[in-house]
């Protein structure tokens, strides 16, 4: 039964899942988005800052993005997302990890600009086997209310271009730098990511098989008027920017014969906004900018780096932003 706004009431809680987690899918996640040694190569995550194989944390939202799909978004008149509040990363996922998502009602408004949607608040968490919470999610989700024509009409759909813009150039690769080298401001340009529709459909059928994610028809019909990617591969396509990013900065730390400063995991982000589609064709250029240091209390020789990161489509539209931190190596005492 088709579910609308008013299935939701404060409180509902509902849980969705298992899904089993294997070393190929965290490996192959990590190689097409972000191919850092904890996510694909045991030996080197032995050696690193986690200690062993985990999947990255956008793997973790992805997988939960799925559960709550399968669970419950895809009989339902979900509109999709503005943006997710928080997420928390609290335990590493591991190989042969079973998670399911427990999906609790915290609030509910109807839209006072379009009285035929409602926004729905919701807290995801996402738990092991061992019923530890691994993830927890906050976010909005919109659906159609109950009373009034479903589904709605037709968006307008992707603005016309007569070329897709050029790429974005990355910024020039040079050894990373160590935490303490870091400045408040420091903004890189990290490339940009051309969204074409068959790997739109390839994630989303992965991750978010909502219809306008994985039918071009259904989609035209829809509320966004055209084929537009997941916001979770969105998200992603920026993580495998970053990477991309560091490993030629890396790279050229290599050719000088100089160490590079290493990065450990994230504790989460906060803020994520899909401020704008993203269609089929779009291309979208990702910068990070360093926002806030902070010498960590619990890891000697590290500190977190909080950044603002952002992806702009080929109008000079920002589409996607969120604040992110992730631990950084500071320089070794004595060099």
């Amino acid at each position: 039964m088709l579910r609308f706004f008013e299935d939701f009431p404060i409180g509902l809680a509902e849980i969705y899942g298992p899904v089993v987690v294997t070393k190929e899918d965290i490996v192959g996640f990590a190689r097409e988005y972000d191919a850092q040694p904890f996510h694909v190569d045991e030996d080197a995550a032995r050696e690193s800052f986690v200690g062993r194989l985990i999947a990255s944390g956008w793997h973790s939202c992805a997988l939960n993005m799925r559960l709550v799909a399968e669970g419950f978004l895809l009989d339902a008149t979900s509109m999709g997302s503005p943006g997710v509040e928080e997420v928390k990363w609290l335990r590493p996922v591991l190989p042969g990890d079973a998670l399911r998502t427990r999906m609790i009602v915290k609030g509910a408004r109807t839209s006072s600009s379009r009285p035929e949607r409602g926004l729905v608040d919701f807290l995801f968490e996402m738990i092991n086997q061992r019923d530890e919470v691994v993830l927890s999610q906050s976010n909005w989700i919109m659906f159609g209310r109950r009373g009034h024509p479903w589904p709605p009409a037709a968006g307008r759909g992707p603005r016309p271009s007569d070329a897709p813009a050029p790429p974005a150039e990355p910024a020039p690769a040079r050894p990373p730098a160590f935490f303490d080298e870091l400045r408040v401001g420091d903004a890189t340009e990290l490339g940009s990511h051309r969204f074409m529709a068959d790997e739109i459909i390839r994630f989303a059928r992965a991750y978010d098989p909502q219809p306008f994610h994985v039918d071009p028809e259904a989609a035209r019909q829809s509320a966004f008027g055209g084929l537009c990617a997941s916001g979770w591969h969105t998200a992603a396509a920026w993580m495998q920017r970053w990477v991309a990013h560091r490993a030629a900065m890396e790279a050229e730390a290599a050719r000088r014969g100089q160490l590079p400063a290493r990065l450990g995991p994230s504790p989460g982000f906060r803020n994520l906004r899909w401020s704008k589609p993203v269609y089929a064709g779009d291309t979208i250029a990702y910068r990070s900018a360093v926002t806030e240091l902070r010498p960590s209390a619990s890891r000697p020789g590290w500190g977190i780096a909080f950044q603002r990161n952002s992806g702009t489509n080929q109008h000079g539209e920002e589409v996607f932003s969120f604040e992110g931190a992730v631990f950084w190596e500071r320089r070794p005492r004595g060099e």
